[in-house]
């Protein structure tokens, strides 16, 4: 059964409804890859398993990624190594999704790396999150790791929406595109740790209007304590008009 959750006083009709979805595995191939901006790739993996995927998706869906790796020979891919990633885009073979490229990290070096034609096993999405009505205003912030998700809510912003939309990156080369109805405003966080830029930029932001609001943070975990502290603490917003989380977390 699908569960409904009203947002306290938000505008009438403006609503989450949770929707289970049965865990599902499904063997794609790497078919495309392209640079998006600097250090962040965009992948594509096809495969007739695909179909049927997305038929009841959500704003808020994640999919997991199993990769072989030096598990190959595991025959559960269960037991491989995994990470969770949000879906770009979708049709009935082919899916998109993006990655950041640092470090060694085994999604890193296969999103960056892995020959044309290599196999992951993708799982999920659980359950989905749909929206019904629409926030009177949205804030929605978070680094590169982020991007993903933030084009999922900037796809779902009416024409028009009053909406603010902050990514921190490191510098200008590595802001990437994303398609929105309200401005974009990119953070640099230079030689600072990550998430200290996009932490300065909410503190700066004017308040959203306790009643009427919608706000979605993710980065580093550090973001995590300060952007709660300022969304539910000084903001207002209740644990149903926000979500605030951590995508990764640094060494």
């Amino acid at each position: 059964m699908a569960e409904t959750l009203n947002l306290g006083s938000a505008p009438a009709g403006f609503r989450f409804e949770r929707r289970p979805a049965e865990m599902r595995r499904r063997l794609v191939t790497l078919s495309e890859r392209t640079l998006i901006a600097r250090d962040c790739v965009r992948v594509r993996v096809a495969g007739s398993d695909l179909r049927g995927f997305g038929a009841n998706s959500g704003i808020d869906d994640h999919v997991r990624i199993f990769f072989p790796g030096d598990a190959a020979s595991a025959s559960d891919p269960g037991d491989w190594p995994s990470r969770e990633y949000t879906p770009v885009a979708w049709a009935d073979d082919w899916l998109d999704l993006e990655f950041v490229l640092h470090g060694s990290g085994v999604a890193s070096e296969w999103a960056g790396a892995a020959p044309i034609g290599s196999q992951v096993v993708l799982g999920g999405p659980r359950g989905s999150v749909h929206f019904s009505g629409n926030p009177a205003q949205w804030l929605i912030a978070g680094d590169e790791s982020a991007v993903a998700q933030i084009r999922r809510y900037a796809a779902a912003m009416p024409p028009g929406a009053d909406a603010r939309i902050v990514i921190e990156v490191a510098d200008s080369n590595h802001e990437v595109p994303v398609e929105a109805p309200c401005a974009i405003t990119y953070v640099h966080r230079g030689t600072r740790p990550p998430g200290d830029a996009l932490v300065a930029a909410l503190r700066e932001t004017s308040p959203l209007p306790r009643a009427e609001s919608f706000a979605f943070v993710a980065g580093e975990q550090s973001v995590v304590s300060p952007a709660r502290n300022l969304v539910f603490d000084d903001w207002g917003l209740s644990d149903t008009q926000a979500i605030v989380k951590g995508y990764w977390r640094r060494a």
